[in-house]
């Protein structure tokens, strides 16, 4: 996959006043994904997750939250941005979502809401067909649709992922999501997942990698960025031009900072 903006933003308005976002225009090449999965790391603020949104938009994927990214109304400026943005695929596919970690809970919500509106169809098609008389044989026929799709939200989603710990019901769910050839966008998934939740999460993207799946993941977390021969988007010193730039995993600040806060952590600590 590749991605390429037209030089010369509309203004300077959000996103395309974003300094990265600028930078992807000069790019002559525009962003190459010429790996299963590619992550983009920066600082707070560099750009990297409206450089992602605005994918997601452009390739219009589902997203796994409480609104789609056509009516989200946090995701208007990345539906404007993704307008200008153009994809060139390798091999195209309509498989995928995008997740923001902060939309995970809003997803939970949703999902409580569709299996609340099919428990509550089937209570009035219960009470409906006692007041006339009808037999319980017609019931379970009107009522198979509602079932069947009740019984698929629990078959994917389990029963309540509300009863599992904030990780464990993170990775349920994108468990249940993933599928061989999609393409998954992921914003700063770390934010749901420990240390070895983490090294899980690696795990299962590895196995769908295996199957022909494509990852872009924005993240601060050394551990993902480890990933096995994953291509490492900098938008931390960019230079001039503003355009993030490939990097290697011991370069980046995120990965040094850790290491050597880690090693001496009162170093660091004593300075506070």
């Amino acid at each position: 996959m590749r991605v390429t903006l037209p030089a010369g933003a509309p203004g300077d308005v959000y996103p395309f006043a974003v300094p990265a976002v600028r930078g992807v225009a000069t790019l002559r090449d525009g962003l190459v994904f010429d790996r299963p999965v590619t992550c983009f790391v920066g600082e707070n603020g560099s750009g990297k997750s409206t450089v992602l949104e605005g994918i997601a938009a452009a390739a219009g994927l589902p997203a796994v939250g409480a609104e789609e990214v056509a009516q989200d109304a946090t995701l208007a400026p990345a539906r404007a941005l993704g307008k200008r943005m153009s994809l060139a695929w390798g091999l195209r596919t309509q498989q995928g979502f995008f997740l923001r970690a902060e939309d995970f809970f809003g997803f939970s919500k949703r999902l409580a809401r569709m299996r609340a509106e099919h428990e509550q169809r089937l209570a009035e098609l219960a009470a409906e067909y006692r007041a006339q008389d009808r037999s319980a044989y017609a019931l379970a026929l009107a009522s198979g649709p509602e079932r069947a799709s009740l019984g698929e939200l629990t078959r994917r989603y389990g029963a309540d992922l509300d009863a599992r710990s904030h990780g464990e019901s993170f990775l349920a769910l994108l468990h249940a999501r993933l599928v061989p050839r999609g393409l998954f966008l992921l914003d700063e998934p770390e934010a749901a997942l420990s240390p070895r939740r983490q090294l899980g999460l690696i795990g299962l993207m590895r196995d769908f990698v295996a199957q022909g799946a494509q990852f872009v993941v924005a993240t601060h977390a050394p551990i993902l960025l480890a990933y096995p021969d994953a291509r490492l988007y900098s938008f931390d010193d960019v230079g001039s031009d503003g355009a993030p730039r490939a990097a290697e995993f011991a370069e980046l600040e995120h990965v040094r900072l850790t290491r050597d806060f880690l090693a001496a952590p009162e170093q660091f600590l004593r300075h506070l």
